[in-house]
C-alpha cells in the first residue's frame, strides 16, 4: 500500500466521523444552518426587502419569503450582473455558473465564497465515504478522469462565470493534480466529439482508476476506446475500479456499461446542480443520497401532487415520509431563497436522511391524468431490461394524443437499442405492466380503455446523439429529458427516423 492509499484511509475515517456527527442531528443542523442564512443576509437587499429582521421561525419565514423559481428571483440576479453588491448575499458572488434557461434565455446562478468550497468538498467526501465503506483505496494511485465543460470562463462586470463543471475544475486539490486527467489544453476544447477523441488519445496510455461524468456521455468515450483498440474497456484499463456519475439515472445503463466494460465495478451517484451540490450516495449497499445538511444548504419540501395548487404546505425535514414524490426548495449561502431547483425527490431513508431523484416537476407525462414521472418509466426500462437481457443506448417518452386510424392515445417509448430483445412485443408489455404496478392512475386509463398499451419506437444508431447536436447540446452536462408532457421532442426524433 502506497504512503498516499495508507493516508486517504485515514482521511476517509476522520470525515465520515464528522458526517456521521450531523446526519445523526438533522433537525439542529438544519436549524442552525437557518439561523446563519437569515442573519448573515438581513443586510441584503433581498433580505431588508423581505424584513428578514423580524424572521425568527420557519413560519415567519414562510409568510416573508414566497417560493420562486429563477425566472421569479431574476430580478435580484439582473442587479447582481449589473455588478450590484449586496443584493441576495453580501458582496458579489466569486462566480456566476451559467446554464440554459426556459424563457429567459441564460441563467446566471451565483456561486459565493460561502457556497464554493461546499460544492468541491461534497465531491471529496463522496470518494472519502467510499473508501470508508468499503477499504478500498488504491484507486487513489492511477490516474482519474471526470469529464466536463471547458474551464476557460468569461467575466461579466468583474465577476467570472462559465459551465458549473468548468468553474470547478479551477478548485482541483494540489494532490489530485498529477493524477487528474484530461489536460487542459484538451478539457477547452470546444467541440464534444473532437474532444472526446482528444481523452482517448491521453487515456489510452495511462492506468485509469477513476473515471467520472454523465453516463450518457461515457458510453460515448468508451465506444470510442473500443473503437480505437478493439478491447474492452476493462482490459484497456485494468486498475478501471470506480465509476463515478450524476445527473441521471445510471440504471438504465448499467447492463450496457457493464458490456463495454468486460466485467462489473463499483459506482457513486452524485447531486450535484449550479444551485448546490445536494446529496451523494455513502454506502455501496444502501439505496439513495445522503442529503447534505451541513453544507450551508436549508431544504423545505412540498409534496409534488399539491405544488400547482393555490398554497401548497412547505415541509420541514422533520415533516417527510419514505416514498413521497416531493419538490425540493432551497435556500442557501449562494443567495436562493425558498428556490424551487425543479428536481422531485424521494426519501429513501429518514435515520440517516436519503433520497433518490425522482425525476422533474416539469418533466411528466399527465396528458390523461396519469402524472407518470421519471422514476416510474425508469424502473420500467429496468424490469424489461433485466427480464429480456436486452440493452439500450438512450430512451425517452412522450404521449401520443392523436394517433391515426381512430385508434386510443398511448405513450410512445422512444428507444435506441444496443441489444434489441428477441421479442419486442414482449418487451414492450414488462414495460407496460411495470408502469401499471407503479401507477394506479396508468392502471385504472389503461382498464377503461381511455389509454392503448404503450408503443416502442425505435431509434437508430447514434439517433438521440444527432438528435442532441441538432439542437446544439452534445456532450458536457447536457441531458436528455427522459420525458415530457408533449411531442416536441418527439417530431424532432421522428425526422431523424
Amino acid at each position: 500500500m502506497s504512503i498516499k492509499s495508507f493516508t486517504a484511509k485515514i482521511f476517509a475515517a476522520r470525515i465520515r466521523k464528522k458526517i456521521d456527527k450531523w446526519a445523526a442531528n438533522p433537525h439542529e443542523t438544519q436549524q442552525k444552518i437557518f439561523e446563519e442564512l437569515i442573519r448573515k443576509a438581513r443586510n441584503t437587499k433581498f433580505g431588508q426587502d423581505h424584513d428578514f429582521s423580524n424572521i425568527n421561525s420557519h413560519s415567519d419565514f414562510v409568510k416573508n419569503v414566497p417560493v420562486r423559481d429563477y425566472e421569479e428571483l431574476k430580478s435580484y440576479v439582473d442587479l447582481m450582473v449589473e455588478g450590484r453588491e449586496d443584493i441576495l448575499w453580501p458582496g458579489k458572488p466569486l462566480y456566476y455558473a451559467k446554464t440554459s434557461g426556459t424563457t429567459s434565455g441564460a441563467k446566471y446562478i451565483p456561486l459565493t465564497k460561502e457556497s464554493m468550497p461546499t460544492h468541491i468538498n461534497a465531491a471529496r467526501n463522496a470518494i472519502l465515504c467510499y473508501i470508508a465503506d468499503t477499504g478500498k483505496s488504491k484507486f487513489v494511485d492511477g490516474k482519474m478522469i471526470f469529464l466536463q465543460g471547458s474551464p476557460e470562463l468569461d467575466e461579466k462586470n468583474g465577476v467570472k462565470l462559465g459551465r458549473l463543471s468548468g468553474i470547478v475544475a479551477h478548485y482541483v486539490p494540489g494532490y489530485l493534480q498529477k493524477n487528474r486527467m484530461p489536460s487542459w489544453e484538451t478539457n477547452c476544447i470546444d467541440d464534444w466529439e473532437k474532444k472526446v477523441d482528444a481523452i482517448v488519445e491521453e487515456t489510452l496510455p495511462e492506468d485509469m482508476s477513476i473515471i467520472s461524468g454523465i453516463p450518457s456521455w461515457v458510453q460515448m468515450y468508451f465506444e470510442r476506446l473500443i473503437e480505437k483498440t478493439g478491447n474492452k474497456v476493462g482490459d484497456i484499463f485494468p486498475n478501471f475500479e470506480l465509476f463515478i456519475y450524476g445527473g441521471v439515472n445510471y440504471e438504465p445503463y448499467r447492463t450496457k456499461f457493464e458490456t463495454l466494460i468486460g466485467r462489473k465495478v463499483d459506482s457513486i451517484e452524485l447531486y450535484p446542480a449550479s444551485e448546490g451540490f445536494f446529496a451523494f450516495q455513502d454506502k455501496q449497499d444502501v439505496k439513495g443520497m445522503l442529503l447534505q445538511l451541513d453544507s450551508g444548504m436549508f431544504y423545505e419540501f412540498i409534496k409534488a401532487d399539491e405544488f400547482y395548487s393555490k398554497n401548497p404546505e412547505r415541509l420541514l425535514l422533520k415533516d417527510v415520509e419514505e416514498g413521497v414524490n416531493y419538490v425540493m426548495i432551497i435556500s442557501s449561502t449562494a443567495g436562493l431563497w425558498a428556490y424551487n431547483i425543479g428536481d422531485t425527490i424521494q426519501f429513501t431513508s429518514l435515520k440517516p436522511y436519503r433520497v433518490i431523484v425522482s425525476g422533474r416537476i416539469k418533466h411528466f407525462i399527465s396528458a390523461f391524468g396519469e402524472h407518470v414521472i421519471a422514476k416510474e418509466v425508469e424502473e420500467a426500462m429496468q424490469d424489461a431490461v433485466a427480464e429480456t437481457g436486452a440493452e439500450i443506448s438512450e430512451f425517452t417518452v412522450a404521449p401520443q394524443i392523436n394517433p391515426d386510424d381512430d385508434e386510443l392515445p398511448y405513450h410512445e417509448w422512444f428507444i435506441e437499442f444496443e441489444q434489441e430483445p428477441e421479442d419486442l412485443n414482449r418487451f414492450a408489455n414488462i414495460i407496460d405492466k411495470s408502469l401499471q404496478r407503479q401507477n394506479s392512475y396508468y392502471l385504472d386509463l389503461i382498464k377503461g380503455n381511455i389509454l392503448q398499451r404503450l408503443k416502442i419506437t425505435k431509434i437508430p444508431r447514434n439517433g438521440f446523439q444527432d438528435y442532441m447536436r441538432s439542437i446544439g447540446k452534445l456532450g458536457g452536462q447536457n441531458k436528455l429529458p427522459r420525458l415530457s408532457n408533449d411531442r416536441q421532442i418527439a417530431d424532432k426524433l421522428k425526422d431523424i427516423i
